[in-house]
């Protein structure tokens, strides 16, 4: 079953038992009576009789746009009221989470604040950092985008403030959550209780299900209460053991309530608004936007079959032309969707993400090239930076983290621009190349929009000339989850097998006793042996005298493979580790962790892991960067890791609660990925690496040894690949390096410092001799050709000539394309065997063909114009 199908189960559930599902007891107390709409049938509570809820798709217009608020509060305002006043309840706040989820490996943005606890906290495996909790999670959704600047209330970048309970069924209290929230409107935010409407909904989504309550007042939904009470199965539901409360409410949502503004936008950002007046010199027809703010709500695409009937509508009503008004409205929303778009970036690319033609970096490639096809449309005046300092110093009181990494961010929007102007170009090009040739198709434009991010207004244009009708394709279309993969059956039962790699990882020898065994796989009740995993290679050795070829883990059980032979259940063995492969690989894993923390002091904070490879012979990391290496920053790079070994710094193994970890490490310590479980195993090279870290490692890092970039590579849009080796490892490749210099000098005959000199000599000759050539081998195909030329005999009206000619393949090719007129038929051979046919327009349609020629002289094929193959021998 879908969502949208589940949430409505949930709500007719729901709905048949309200006392059991939401606060009833509360709302009847405080005077509150039960209704349902005549428009959308859903029920709904408010203090006086209603036919209608307080939806604006039901109600028709925001009643609150336009009046003076119950109280005046600044964005960063609505947070700190909200959250001294929760703190009074017994909440404790909490500071926002990044909104690049690395925790989790189902997602690449926070989309709730609910977001931050799923799946470890919601499913009762780890403790909430705090219960009750409340938290301003800034938010990425990318479905919206179309209705940014137009209806006033939609974002693609939002402040969810989160109010989150996590209790067992017996303390589990909707009456006192929905308590709480009724404060906050009344006394936070000042409402009359009459200009209030709760209203009943489902619920569905992570896995989970329940009931849920929005709160609306003057049209505007300010926030909902989710009750998440079930788990979703195949077969239906089951009840939650941890019911959770998941309340989401729109900080810009109660920011724009108590602004009495058309429009949110200038309430939420209102310093980054004046900016933009400023720089385009374009200020919005006020009257107009009081006319519109009521009807803003009426053109949320998800919502509206026909958006043009929405215009229609609305300018009827308003008594204005419908062209007049939307493009007025249009242009007016671009300049609030700059505004916000930056926001939403700020964020993202402050917090790790870039910019790519893959996963959430298409997302916000596409935002961030909306933008500047607006730049371009309108022929505004905008710096993008401008607008992200903005944000990040009006944000700075409730977010100072945003202010951290603004040079970075500058140099990532830099390259962004540059690599959009040249998408344009090519783009451009493609497309009157498409429309002249005229082979353009729905799907073409579609690809370049995705592919490029091109002004939709190009693509209209060209759609148009080609007499196709195209709409842009929506953000979710283009964001696909990647399929589950599927595991195969487990080869043992579940045990859980000691782990002696972690707790003594210098043991090279133990005794063990075998659990069980099936052909040549074997499980041992305790293991030194480390087994593939945190991107590590398995360890090999011996068991008695049989060879460990292999080591995995299913689950909690450790598999050794032997390369044959078997070993009966309940046998006693001796266990030895292939030291030497060992010592490699820790030398490795530790490298991996210097270099990759060297790499984010060189190219920056936005450097995080996103993927590594540690074997015997090297290691492999990949990073996130916005562009290739120089050499310079390579060698940087190189130099700082080693600088990190030979100041011989201890390094820190711990394994931790979950809660406590991130306390004091933060986010970084998923830069490896999603980690399961309430504790971490964590690793500490202090004030230069950390990360949840499973694998070998060093005890300090003087005893990596040398390290050695040895390539790196650019794999994806955003991410290189760095790989390296380090130890005695590294000295071979350092040596086989110089091994092949010198060959080259004694090549050369020359110093090995003079040995790229004398190539870059050498080569400039090569080029100078290779262009001499060429004009040698031009002005002998014109004397071919003049000699030739004579050679032709006539056959009626086709003038045809067959010669031997010196020179390869090419040669041939190139004097019979000089030699071949349309009525002509040249064939030419070379001593090798080397065939060609060439035939004119003329000869062609006289009913010669080069590829019925060319079986009479040999074997080959082509076109009727042209064939090549080999002649048969006399």
């Amino acid at each position: 079953m879908d969502v949208k199908k589940t949430k409505e189960m949930f709500r007719q559930i729901a709905s048949k038992q309200p006392e059991k599902y939401f606060g009833v007891e509360t709302l009847r107390n405080l005077g509150f009576s039960r209704h349902q709409c005549t428009t959308c049938g859903k029920y709904f509570w408010s203090v006086h009789e209603r036919t209608v809820c307080g939806d604006p798709q039901c109600q028709g217009t925001f009643q609150f746009v336009g009046r003076p608020p119950y109280r005046s509060l600044a964005y960063t305002e609505v947070w700190n009221e909200f959250s001294a006043m929760f703190e009074t309840f017994g909440y404790t706040p909490i500071q926002r989470y990044p909104v690049v989820a690395r925790w989790r490996d189902d997602t690449d943005f926070v989309q709730a604040s609910i977001y931050d606890f799923q799946p470890h906290v919601v499913s009762g495996a780890v403790d909430p950092p705090a219960n009750p909790l409340v938290v301003p999670q800034f938010s990425l959704r990318f479905v919206d985008v179309e209705n940014v600047g137009i209806t006033g209330i939609h974002y693609t970048g939002f402040v969810m403030i989160g109010q989150h309970a996590f209790e067992p069924p017996e303390t589990y209290d909707q009456n006192v959550y929905l308590d709480h929230i009724y404060s906050w409107l009344t006394q936070g935010l000042r409402i009359p209780q009459d200009e209030i409407i709760f209203h009943e909904d489902g619920w569905a989504g992570g896995g989970n299900g329940g009931a849920c309550m929005e709160y609306f007042s003057g049209g505007l939904e300010l926030g909902n209460q989710v009750y998440m009470l079930y788990a979703l199965t195949e077969s239906g539901y089951d009840e939650l053991n941890l019911k959770v409360l998941d309340m989401g409410m729109g900080q810009e949502r109660n920011a724009w309530f108590c602004s009495g503004l058309p429009t949110s936008y200038d309430a939420v950002f209102p310093t980054v608004m004046d900016i933009l007046y400023r720089m385009t010199g374009f200020h919005p027809d006020r009257p107009l936007m009081e006319k519109f703010a009521p009807y803003a709500g009426l053109f949320n695409i998800d919502e509206i079959d026909d958006v043009n009937q929405a215009w229609d509508h609305t300018a009827r009503v308003l008594e204005i032309d419908p062209k007049s008004l939307r493009k007025k409205i249009e242009k007016q929303a671009a300049l609030y969707s700059i505004g916000e778009h930056t926001r939403g970036l700020l964020v993202a690319l402050n917090d790790g993400a870039l910019p790519s033609n893959i996963g959430g970096g298409y997302n916000l490639r596409a935002l961030l090239r909306r933008c500047l096809n607006f730049i371009q449309t309108y022929d505004w005046d905008i710096s993008l930076e401008k607008l992200v300092e903005e944000h990040a110093r009006y944000l700075k009181p409730q977010f100072p983290e945003l202010t951290e990494n603004l040079e970075d961010i500058y140099r990532i929007i830099d390259v962004e621009k540059r690599k959009y102007g040249k998408a344009r170009i090519k783009v451009e090009k493609e497309l009157e190349k498409a429309l002249s040739s005229k082979k353009i198709t729905h799907h073409k434009l579609a690809e370049l929009y995705q592919s490029h991010g091109v002004n939709p207004e190009l693509l209209e244009k060209a759609a148009r000339a080609a007499g196709l009708s195209f709409s842009i394709p929506r953000f979710e279309e283009v964001e696909k989850p990647a399929p589950a993969q599927e595991q195969g059956p487990a080869v043992f039962p579940p045990y859980e097998t000691e782990p002696l790699y972690y707790t003594n990882e210098k043991m090279r020898e133990f005794t063990a006793a075998v659990v069980d065994s099936c052909d040549t796989l074997v499980v041992l009740d305790k293991t030194a042996f480390y087994p593939t995993g945190g991107g590590q290679e398995h360890d090999t050795g011996w068991i008695d005298d049989k060879e460990v070829i292999d080591v995995f883990k299913e689950g909690k059980t450790v598999v050794h493979r032997l390369k044959e032979g078997n070993i009966k259940k309940g046998k006693s063995v001796s266990c030895k580790i292939n030291g030497e492969r060992r010592d490699t690989l820790t030398r490795h894993h530790t490298a991996a962790h210097l270099v990759n923390g060297a790499s984010r002091m060189v190219l920056g904070n936005h450097v995080w892991q996103a993927g590594s490879h540690i074997s015997e012979s090297c290691g492999r990391l990949d990073i996130t960067h916005y562009e290739t290496l120089t050499l310079q920053e390579l060698h940087q790079i190189e130099k700082i890791a080693n600088e990190m070994v030979l100041k011989g710094v201890h390094i820190q193994k711990m394994v931790l609660d979950r809660n406590e970890a991130e306390k004091e490490y933060g986010f970084r310590l998923y830069q490896g990925g999603a980690v399961p479980g309430k504790v971490l195993r964590v690793l500490n090279i202090p004030g230069f690496d950390v990360e949840a870290c499973g694998g070998t490692h060093a005890d300090n890092t003087s005893e990596v040894g040398f390290i050695k970039v040895v390539s790196f590579e650019k794999i994806s849009d955003a991410v290189l690949r760095l790989e390296f080796t380090a130890g005695l490892t590294a000295l071979t490749c350092v040596q086989e390096d110089a091994d092949i210099l010198k060959e080259i000098g004694d090549i050369f005959r020359v110093e090995k410092s003079q040995v790229v000199k004398t190539a870059q000599r050498f080569f400039d000759e090569w080029k100078m001799k290779s262009k001499e050539i060429d004009a040698l081998k031009r002005e002998l195909s014109q004397i071919r050709k003049t000699r030739l030329n004579e050679c032709f005999t006539e056959e009626g009206d086709i003038l045809f000539l067959e010669e031997e000619v010196e020179g390869d393949r090419d040669v041939l090719r190139e004097t019979g394309l000089n030699l071949v007129c349309e009525n002509g038929i040249v064939i030419l051979h070379n001593e090798k065997g080397d065939l060609v046919v060439f035939c004119g327009k003329k000869a062609v349609e006289k009913g010669y063909k080069a590829n019925d020629l060319i079986k009479k002289y040999g074997r080959g094929g082509g076109t009727s114009e042209f064939s090549q193959g080999i002649k048969e021998k006399e």
